[in-house]
């Protein structure tokens, strides 16, 4: 690396392709809004000439245009792909969103990359390697995903390159803080009138090279004299870092020995070490001077890119089975073997339709073949809205995306990444194989969502279209979940924050044509019983023909939660006819399906018929369960009625230096902690009872209690009595809305 300045980048204006998978090369960008992603990648595609000086395709559009709900937002919100060619590579640029709420969309970046580039902000200094970003970054540890450091925003008065450095080495090098070191030192130019020096270039620690992109176009040259001790140093401590992570034992100790260990053999080390995901050399970048062809740092990146990141078929193929759960053999990343597919991505164009991003694991795909859809639903993870499903498609076009335009591939070899026109029937995270040998792959980890959000159709032409609109916005994102409540009546999308509900409703508006309120969100209450009762129901009318004559007496009793309701005939002497015992009851539990207080279900009761009456002329079922419904209100109105909640045990996963603030704002939520456990990474996991009403908004106020670094989930307990205060004031609202 460093000694590569050669390299002839690619052509624009036609598709990168790739004829093998060692060609190809998948990078995924991570970081913190604002850490300058977009602009990175921007850049790169600048230097391998897929873009103009002014980062435009040949439409017009930037590399990055792919949503006008990101230009109306101002921040990116899905993945994007972008294809470019460097010295002989393919490289497939995944540029993800920084903010949380659409953490899912890095999840699929994650799944369709071989490598990572985590980006971090110098003009925010330390406090731009958010917590977040170092759980991501351990989150690649844990799969051995090798991963560099690209620091950004040096152009910014308050960027510090060695104490960035530093902070990268103590966030993301853990026991091994010398794992975490710059390949090159920024080069400074004359200070400004605010006393500023702009970055010109970069020094090569390696290659001991400078170079100089002040005038447009990097330039390679000797260090001046005065460069020599900061590079020495810095150059020193990088060789004892890749000698440490060497393959080759004797490595270090020829070197202690005092002998000069050879460029090629350190580039070989480092090469490898990166790509065994042990080595994490951080590099620079900077914007291009106006005119140049050439972003600082682009070129060194590059290299390391094709130099360093592993080949798809380095990286195992995730696991397969039949759709039925069989296990099958390993698969490996073959152009010749099996097709195993991935959907990472899916999106709605308004003039092609559905647009797949796919992975092509294993085998090769083309146009027009017919392939197997296999999907796991989210069922297997509680998530409603989605079934296990199989399907045999046409594979429409494939294409490279670049902006907003699609450039036409004649195939997709293993190890690449494509559109895939009109899968009609493949949602996110479906696998794709062969019609005749049907495959469904490993599924990836998604974040639950768990904020509600309570929405109606607007109009009744909006209500017509509301039911094929959600069912296409859940299709293209897993992290959203649909959810029909029977108690509530409510339709209601689960998100993972407020900005991504408002991506969720916008794009309910502007691609499927469906405007929605968004309501008060409920959550099922029950009623019952605080102690023992009785009731008459008495249904007589008399209106000329047939009359209307029932009477029932019933004693009703609270059970202890979860019993439901019971219902015991105890009549004797024939006083109601045995015909009628059933209407009686089916009467009763519908007026408790309705509730009696607060329009709430009733549960947990027990009750007897023990006496009525009938006439031989005038009774009926209909007149019996009316009088069922009446006996049951009456019963209710002689006592106190229990309004119970729903309880949610929560896990908390927490950072310890936030534990107290969590556990304190769980109390200030009426909840109960049951427990604390020491979790790895200095974190606890705290466990708490908390009733559902109140953390109804909790992914947002964890969020902002934990600045992004806490995780939760929470599963129904079971339902206890409210308090008399909180129960007032629900039973006060639910008599202003009668």
């Amino acid at each position: 690396m460093g000694d590569k300045a050669n390299a002839h980048p690619g052509a624009a204006g036609r598709a990168a392709t790739a004829d093998h998978p060692a060609s190809v090369r998948n990078v995924v960008l991570v970081g913190h809004s604002g850490s300058g992603k977009t602009t990175l990648v921007e850049a790169l595609a600048l230097t391998a000439g897929a873009v103009n000086r002014a980062g435009r395709v040949e439409d017009g559009t930037a590399v990055s245009d792919y949503d006008e709900i990101e230009h109306r937002q101002q921040r990116s919100v899905q993945l994007s792909l972008v294809p470019v060619e460097w010295g002989g590579y393919k490289i497939n640029l995944l540029d993800t969103p920084g903010y949380a709420d659409f953490v899912g969309e890095l999840r699929a970046g994650l799944r369709a990359a071989d490598a990572a580039l985590f980006v971090v902000s110098a003009a925010e200094g330390v406090e731009g390697i958010t917590g977040a970003t170092r759980m991501v970054w351990e989150e690649c540890a844990a799969v051995g995903m090798p991963r560099a450091i690209v620091i950004t925003h040096l152009e910014s008065a308050r960027a510090d390159f060695p104490q960035m450095t530093r902070a990268c080495a103590d966030a993301f090098g853990g026991d091994d803080p010398d794992a975490v070191l710059p390949l090159y030192l920024p080069l400074h130019g004359e200070p400004g009138p605010d006393g500023h020096a702009p970055v010109t270039g970069l020094v090569g620690l390696l290659s001991q090279r400078v170079y100089d992109y002040a005038s447009g176009e990097r330039k390679e040259s000797e260090p001046d004299q005065d460069q020599l001790p900061a590079l020495e140093e810095a150059r020193n401590k990088l060789i004892e870092g890749i000698i440490a992570e060497s393959e080759d034992e004797s490595l270090m100790d020829r070197y202690l020995g005092g002998e000069e260990i050879d460029h090629k053999t350190l580039v070989d080390d480092l090469e490898r070490a990166v790509a065994r995901g042990i080595f994490h050399p951080v590099l620079a970048a900077a914007p291009a001077a106006d005119g140049a062809r050439q972003g600082i740092g682009t070129v060194e990146l590059l290299e390391l890119v094709t130099g360093g990141f592993p080949t798809p078929p380095e990286r195992p193929v995730p696991a397969v089975t039949t759709p039925d759960g069989t296990p099958r053999p390993a698969l490996t990343c073959d152009p010749e073997g099996p097709l195993a597919a991935e959907v990472v991505k899916t999106a709605s164009d308004p003039y092609v339709g559905r647009i797949s991003l796919v992975r092509v694991f294993s085998g090769t795909l083309r146009p027009d073949d017919t392939v197997h859809v296999s999907g796991h639903g989210l069922t297997d993870r509680g998530h409603e809205g989605r079934d296990l499903h199989e399907a045999d498609e046409r594979v429409g076009a494939l294409s490279a995306p670049f902006g907003k335009q699609q450039r036409t591939l004649s195939r997709v070899i293993a190890g690449d990444l494509a559109c895939v026109a009109k899968l009609s029937r493949a949602e996110t995270g479906d696998t794709l194989s062969a019609k005749d040998d049907p495959l469904l792959m490993e599924p990836w980890d998604m974040p639950d969502p768990l904020l509600p959000l309570a929405i109606q159709a607007h109009s009744k032409a909006d209500e017509d279209k509301l039911s094929q609109g959600l069912s296409r916005l859940v299709a293209e994102d897993p992290t959203m979940r649909l959810e029909q409540n029977q108690d509530t009546h409510q339709v209601v999308l689960w998100c993972l924050g407020e900005a991504h509900a408002d991506v969720a409703l916008e794009r309910l508006r502007s691609r499927y044509g469906v405007q929605v309120d968004v309501v008060p969100h409920k959550v099922s209450l029950r009623e019952t019983f605080a102690g023992r009762s009785a009731g008459r129901g008495r249904h007589v009318k008399q209106s000329g023909g047939h009359g209307q004559y029932a009477i029932c007496e019933i004693e009703v009793e609270p059970l202890p939660g979860g019993s439901g309701i019971e219902f015991v005939d105890k009549v004797v002497g024939g006083a109601v006819p045995r015909q009628f015992i059933p209407s009686v009851e089916k009467g009763v539990r519908a007026q408790a399906a309705k509730g009696v207080a607060t329009g709430n279900a009733l549960v947990d009761i027990r009750v007897t018929l023990l006496d009525g009456k009938a006439h031989s002329v005038d009774s009926s079922d209909a007149a019996f369960q009316t009088a069922g419904a009446l006996a049951l209100r009456e019963a209710a109105a002689g006592t106190t009625i229990h309004l119970l909640e729903p309880v949610a045990d929560v896990r908390v996963l927490i950072s310890d230096e936030y534990v107290g603030t969590v556990m304190s704002d769980l109390s200030g939520r009426r909840g109960r902690v049951v427990g604390t456990e020491q979790a790895a990474g200095g974190r606890t996991l705290v466990r708490a009872e908390v009733p559902e009403i109140e953390i109804g908004r909790y992914a947002i106020d964890l969020r902002s209690l934990s600045q992004g670094t806490a995780r939760f989930n929470r599963s129904y307990a079971r339902h206890e009595p409210m308090p008399p205060q909180v129960a007032q004031k629900i039973r006060e609202q639910a008599e202003a809305t009668a």
